[in-house]
């Protein structure tokens, strides 16, 4: 039974057989949780990804999305090494945070939070930094919604000996992404977002030669990728330290859905096919997204506030009631208020959400339409 449906990108709903899928207890230890669980995720992963078990493998850590990423630039970048950040939104400036607190040689190019991440943004980047060696960036930015484009950005530092990261973490799964063919180095994910799992580990899928070059390099002890990576090879599974495993094994049933569904092409549409009913609906009811269509990913929408005396907490409590928890804006200049479309959400949930708001009293949206 669900409390409300979650309209956020991450934590979201689940479905009951995930939740279910938690009832269980699980011993670190065993060989039925290490190699009945743990390893099938870890190949699984690869194989949703079109990845050959050769060239790429997996890690996964305990923690949030952010530790990941954390991790992974903390165990990639060298003293040596020169990192160019791309960002347009909080989850991009953030990178730039966990790289002043490892005192990483860094340059920040730092983005209005509309502004696409294109192409031409790293070839400028590059061109003014020279001696770069790793470049990372957001896909789905939910700052504000949009889908940055790594594939332009990809074509740029392709033979340039330049390591690529890409923070993955609401679009993995739920927006296909070529990582060979882009020559992604790390792409980095979280359990809770488009797999459609719970909070409590995150994930990433690296080129075995480029993890294999990070022993030695991670300035923390329980952040070290590769000394995750060389436990769970060595041990069957074996976490290095006390798994999350009840959250693992909702992963496990996640995954299970995701290829049922058909993968993550047809995650991909569904999700889709949530956002344009959305938008369609809330323009019809007077209100105005943020981003242009061009620039707006399916992961989730920010919508601009109807009117300047728009109480936003008014209209929060008031769908909640109702059984929908939607997200409070994020971008610096401009009042908005977000909703996401990913989870154990279809179309007809965004259909009933409509309704809810189209019933709402007119002095809770204010002003839309005008």
């Amino acid at each position: 039974m669900r409390n409300y449906l979650l309209l956020t990108p991450g934590p979201l709903s689940t479905s009951q057989t995930v939740r279910e899928a938690m009832l269980q207890d699980w011993c670190t230890w065993d060989k039925d949780y290490n190699e009945g669980i743990v390893t099938p995720i870890r190949k699984g992963l690869l194989a949703i990804s079109g990845l050959s078990e050769d060239e790429y493998t997996t890690v996964l850590l305990q923690g949030s999305g952010t530790y990941c990423v954390e991790a992974t630039i903390g165990a990639t970048v060298k003293s040596s090494d020169k990192l160019l950040i791309l960002a347009n939104g909080a989850y991009g400036e953030r990178m730039a945070e966990i790289a002043r607190y490892y005192h990483i040689d860094h340059v920040l190019v730092s983005l209005h939070e509309t502004e696409l991440i294109t192409g031409e943004v790293a070839r400028r980047a590059l061109e003014a930094n020279p001696g770069i060696t790793h470049l990372s960036m957001v896909h789905s930015e939910t700052t504000t919604g949009l889908l940055n484009s790594i594939e332009e950005v990809a074509d740029v530092i392709r033979g340039r000996d330049i390591t690529f990261i890409v923070d993955a973490m609401s679009s993995f799964g739920g927006v296909p992404i070529d990582m060979k063919a882009l020559g992604i180095d790390f792409l980095v994910s979280s359990a809770n977002k488009c797999i459609q799992g719970v909070p409590g580990f995150g994930f990433i899928i690296a080129k075995r030669e480029k993890l294999m070059a990070c022993k030695g390099i991670a300035r923390s002890l329980s952040l070290d990728i590769y000394a995750q990576w060389e436990t769970m090879e060595k041990g069957g599974g074996k976490w290095r330290f006390t798994s999350p495993t009840h959250v693992v094994r909702a992963f496990f049933q996640a995954m299970k859905e995701l290829n049922e569904e058909g993968g993550i092409a047809a995650r991909y549409e569904r999700y889709k096919q949530n956002h344009r009913t959305l938008v369609d609906g809330m323009r019809a009811l007077g209100f105005k997204t943020l981003l242009p269509d061009a620039s707006q990913g399916p992961i989730i929408t920010s919508f601009l506030y109807p009117s300047a005396d728009f109480n936003f907490v008014a209209f929060y409590e008031a769908l909640k009631q109702k059984g929908f928890v939607i997200y409070p804006g994020k971008i610096s200049d401009a009042d908005t208020f977000r909703i996401g479309n990913i989870g154990d959400v279809f179309p007809k949930d965004m259909e009933k959400l409509l309704e809810n708001i189209a019933g709402l009293s007119p002095d809770l949206i204010k002003g839309a339409g005008e």
